[in-house]
């Protein structure tokens, strides 16, 4: 037990290590659209079936894995572009370079790592460490017209760390709950000219700081109940997760720099047809609502409502609350083999109004198919798993709301003279090991 618990800790300082240096994609806006590869392989559906739960699953499910270690790292190909059509007017107007701009950061990967220990017959306790979807942008070009900086964008990472004690409250119900510590860190490139038009309360904690660091805490519940021989039901609730302010970027994020991360409530269904067959639904909920910087809606200084980026109703991503719903279906019946399938759709979180500042941050995937697959390795409890993720093209149009037909301005009609186009799809690959 002692070598055990050296080398999961040596783990733990090696991973965190590696999550310290890569950021992560979006998906469910900035959720992962499942964590670990089986329950990718299932497009995150599953909060009612135990047995993908190790990696931020439902907590309640943790009692019936057994003793288990697992080991993943995914690999992200996000493609992001945003285009723009229609020439600038002329200063004091915000207008964009017309034309199309890519993205330059193109490959990421992020391990996972989770271990699960029976306490007794009816309770256990594991550790789990993984990331959350993030953002990430890599423009090379002064998108926002700032001459300080070549290129322009946004680099967003997060990491958790989840204890988790899970019971047993009767023969077919469990309970668990989780104590989450979480770690993220945040840049800025190339937003000068946002403070230049006398938009930020403090220009000098706006942009181009290097990286920042914030750290937080919250927990998250979950239940799990067999409501017939083959049906079973399972929720969770996550708090919102309270970071310390980016005090770097404090003239950026509403509230004086705080990012804290939303919380979110799950609840499914899983359908075991026979020893071969399971069939899982998911809703889940996410509050983006909750977070003054990420939910504010972009206001120009021309707006009566403006306030400056930074003070507490200041501009955010303008992002809405989002419901996803996911359906997935495991087949046991080949042998060593394990396959998976799955769909996901979330609701759009970025309006058409909301597109200029979303530029940096274009968490606009809505559709996921997935599939997946895990080969039992004797009969020792050890197997593979792998897990493929093709996040499906989506676009948002809308209006630069920072410039307007001078002509036109002239005789008081507002008309917008830009369009913008935000557009990404995705591809991953997960694979990891249990033993």
């Amino acid at each position: 037990m002692k070598t055990t618990t050296k080398i999961i800790f040596s783990a733990l300082f090696v991973l965190a290590g590696i999550f310290s240096t890569q950021p992560v994609k979006a998906t469910d806006g900035y959720f992962g659209v499942g964590y670990g590869a089986q329950n990718k392989g299932l497009a995150g559906a599953g909060i009612a079936w135990y047995k993908n739960s190790l990696i931020n699953g439902n907590p309640a499910g943790h009692v019936f894995l057994g003793k288990q270690y697992q080991v993943g790292v995914g690999f992200f190909n996000p493609n992001r572009e945003y285009t723009v059509t229609g020439n600038p007017s002329p200063r004091p107007a915000f207008g964009l370079a017309p034309g199309t701009v890519e993205s330059d950061s193109k490959i990421f990967f992020i391990p996972n790592f989770g271990a699960n220990w029976m306490l007794n017959e009816k309770s256990s306790f594991s550790v789990a460490m993984y990331g959350n979807g993030g953002m990430n942008t890599d423009y090379p070009t002064m998108t926002f017209g700032d001459t300080s900086s070549e290129t322009t964008g946004v680099d967003l990472g997060q990491m958790f760390v989840g204890l988790t004690y899970s019971r047993k409250i009767a023969e077919k119900h469990s309970f668990g709950v989780t104590a989450i510590a979480a770690y993220q860190y945040f840049e800025a490139k190339g937003l000068g000219a946002f403070g230049q038009n006398g938009m930020s309360s403090d220009m000098t904690k706006l942009t181009d700081n290097g990286h920042d660091n914030a750290f937080g805490v919250g927990f998250k519940l979950g239940y799990l109940g067999q409501l017939s021989e083959k049906l079973s039901i399972g929720a969770s609730y996550q708090t919102m997760v309270y970071m310390s302010e980016f005090d770097d970027y404090a003239g950026l994020f509403a509230e004086q720099g705080d990012f804290n991360i939303p919380s979110t409530w799950t609840v499914g269904l899983a359908y075991q047809a026979n020893e071969n067959w399971v069939f899982a639904a998911d809703f889940k909920r996410i509050n983006y609502k909750d977070v003054a910087s990420v939910s504010n809606k972009m206001r120009t200084p021309m707006d009566p409502a403006f306030t400056p980026l930074g003070s507490d109703k200041g501009a955010g991503f303008g992002w809405e609350d989002i419901n996803v719903i996911k359906v997935g279906a495991e087949y046991a019946g080949i042998d060593t083999w394990t396959l998976r399938a799955g769909y996901s759709h979330c609701d759009q979180p970025i309006k058409k109004s909301e597109v200029l500042f979303n530029i940096l941050a274009p968490g606009i995937i809505e559709d996921h198919i997935t599939i997946g697959c895990s080969k039992a390795i004797g009969d020792s409890g050890k197997a593979l798993h792998l897990a493929l993720v093709y996040a499906m093209p989506a676009s948002v149009k809308g209006y630069n709301p920072m410039d307007f037909d001078a002509a036109q301005a002239m005789q008081g009609n507002m008309v917008p003279n830009q369009t913008i186009e935000l557009e990404m799809n995705q591809i991953e690959v997960e694979i990891a090991f249990t033993f």
